[in-house]
């Protein structure tokens, strides 16, 4: 069986490069293209593999990238990189069939291990039926207030933002955060968010 492929799209050079040489050096083998067109122009040839796709690019955005590779019934696992400002689209990206994304700067092992769980992932109903009921049954534990404040950080809201909306202070919400992640037991940002949207999905 010919070895799975890390189909690697990025618009920055530097990243592209950086991006490869972690990929080779954990010996996998990596694909890079410059842009999502580039990418699909290859489709008819397309290794088996995952895709790691920046979100904001020149062209067609990761977003619809996602959405192509859904609509078209690729078999790769989509992970999307994005900056703190693009959390929204990472979470868009994630609704159209993403698997994962990851938060700038973000360390290597948190790629990698994302990159061995897409390239694992043998997705079936049953199974995402049941991860989706308790992921609602952690949530579910959380107080109206503090599923309001979630509402406002899974739109990539400042605290300032979401306590001015909600009538509280900027502490409040702070807590109210902290509160969140204690009950979901989420490590960072990336993984509560990934958890509501794939328990809402």
């Amino acid at each position: 069986m010919t070895d799975p492929v890390i189909h690697v799209i990025d618009d920055d050079d530097a990243m592209r490069d950086s991006l490869e040489y972690l990929l080779e050096a954990a010996a996998l083998s990596v694909r890079t293209y410059a842009s999502a067109d580039a990418f699909l122009a290859t489709i008819a040839d397309l290794a088996p593999g995952c895709i790691v796709t920046d979100v904001r690019m020149p062209g067609m955005s990761g977003l619809d990238l996602a959405r192509t590779v859904a609509e078209r019934r690729l078999p790769h696992p989509v992970i999307v990189i994005t900056g703190h400002g693009d959390v929204p689209m990472a979470v868009e990206a994630m609704r159209a069939g993403a698997i994962d994304f990851l938060e700038k700067p973000f360390e290597d092992q948190a790629l990698l291990g994302a990159i061995r769980f897409a390239l694992a992932a043998a997705p079936r109903a049953d199974q995402n039926l049941a991860e989706k009921a308790r992921l609602c049954a952690i949530l579910d534990t959380l107080s109206p207030r503090e599923q309001d404040t979630l509402q406002g950080v899974v739109e990539g809201k400042m605290n300032k933002v979401i306590a001015f909306e909600l009538g509280i202070s900027p502490r409040t919400v702070e807590v109210y955060r902290a509160n969140m992640m204690s009950k979901t037991g989420a490590k960072t940002l990336s993984e509560l968010i990934r958890m509501v949207t794939l328990a809402r999905g």
